[in-house]
């Protein structure tokens, strides 16, 4: 199993990537093992698609690697913790455990349009067998945030 650490570095190395291409601050990547399936960051703003979050895009790319729309056995990380869209998709792809660095109420507080459920209640009201760990790597994801909010290629929000 990929450790969860080092792959929430390659999500926010990603993160990063997105924020200076003027994209928002979320990145996501995905293993199977010890391989990298996936590395995303959020691309709304660049396709104009609201659906394209990190997490959503990361799904994408992973079942075309793997040539399925099932991800068994994957582990997750992703630099907020899923809004409720990508939880569910998440879910349905039938990844093994989530990990995640800042939560929902601090894309709140960063000025984003959120829902108030987390996602340990959504998985709880679907009985959903993924696993989700929070607080990974927490202060160098909220800091993406911070680094979002200064950078000059940031579109209003």
């Amino acid at each position: 199993m990929f450790d969860p650490n080092e792959l929430m570095r390659l999500a926010i190395d990603v993160c990063r990537e997105g924020i200076a291409a003027g994209q928002t601050p979320f990145g996501c990547a995905i293993a199977i093992g010890d391989k990298v399936v996936a590395r995303s960051h959020n691309s709304v703003y660049r396709t104009g698609d609201i659906t394209a979050h990190a997490e959503i895009n990361a799904i994408r790319t992973a079942c075309q690697v793997v040539d399925d729309f099932f991800l068994k056995g994957a582990v997750v990380a992703t630099t907020c913790e899923p809004c409720p869209m990508c939880m569910a998709a998440l879910h349905w792809a039938r990844v093994d455990t989530v990990y995640y660095g800042t939560s929902i109420a601090d894309a709140k507080s960063s000025g984003f349009n959120e829902l108030r459920l987390s996602a340990a209640r959504l998985l709880s009201l679907g009985g959903s067998s993924v696993q989700l760990v929070g607080d990974i790597l927490v202060d160098d994801c909220r800091e993406l945030f911070n680094l979002w909010q200064a950078s000059s290629e940031r579109p209003p929000y």
